[in-house]
């Protein structure tokens, strides 16, 4: 992954955690670690990590306790119990702090390494809803575009088409894709309607000369900035 990962590791099996702190340290993370809840809460306050990996049966604060009080502060930072608790009680208790996943131990560690991957490429597509393009603004939360100062405001259907152009600019976006991520599905009458919709962005688009949206026929569209 392109962005530095920051991981808080608090759990007191010490000889097991630098192991697993040296895997994530290779894969390309960040790790800090702290043996207990309190150091762990202590080192969130400073560090301000992405994600925690929180083990339950810890001495001075357990993982509940101390994912209770992350939550009453943050309730974005992602949260992963690394636990041999087991039960259907644990495991709720865990969700109902809004953990982001129970894993119980052992576990393999390239597992985990997946799920954090997993969790962070979803987070960074859901993030990601500016995009300059060109010397255009487009905030597909606001369902706007902005050159020069004069603002456009889109439909919902320009802002999802737009959206699917900006998360992939100077490549092909099929639009079959477009079609069954937006309409729900190919048909003739939505594929003409995917076209008035192609033509009203480039009018919306057209000010800013660095931007183009080109037609590959039958084939898909692409988003291209000069």
């Amino acid at each position: 992954m392109d962005i530095r990962i920051n991981i808080l590791l608090v759990d007191d099996d010490l000889k097991n955690s630098m192991l697993l702190k040296r895997f994530l340290e290779v894969e390309g993370f960040n790790v800090i670690y702290a043996n207990n809840g309190a150091i762990g809460w202590e080192l969130y306050n400073t560090s301000n990590p992405d994600l925690i990996l929180l083990d339950i049966n810890m001495p001075e604060m357990n993982g509940f306790e101390l994912a209770q009080k992350i939550r009453e502060v943050n309730q974005k930072v992602l949260i992963f119990f690394l636990t041999d608790r087991t039960e259907k009680d644990d495991r709720l208790k865990g969700f109902s702090l809004k953990g982001n996943d129970y894993i119980p131990k052992p576990f393999y560690p390239e597992e985990l390494i997946a799920k954090i991957r997993e969790r962070f490429e979803n987070r960074t597509v859901e993030m990601q809803r500016q995009f300059q393009v060109g010397n255009t603004l487009f905030d597909s939360n606001l369902s706007s575009v902005t050159y020069n100062g004069t603002s456009h405001t889109l439909t919902a259907r320009q802002t999802d088409i737009l959206l699917l152009l900006s998360q992939n600019i100077g490549a092909m976006v099929e639009r079959e894709h477009i079609l069954k991520t937006i309409w729900g599905d190919d048909s003739n009458a939505n594929s003409l309607a995917l076209n008035v919709q192609i033509t009203y962005l480039r009018r919306i688009l057209e000010d800013d000369d660095r931007i183009s949206i080109v037609s590959l026929k039958k084939k898909g569209y692409i988003l291209q900035v000069k």
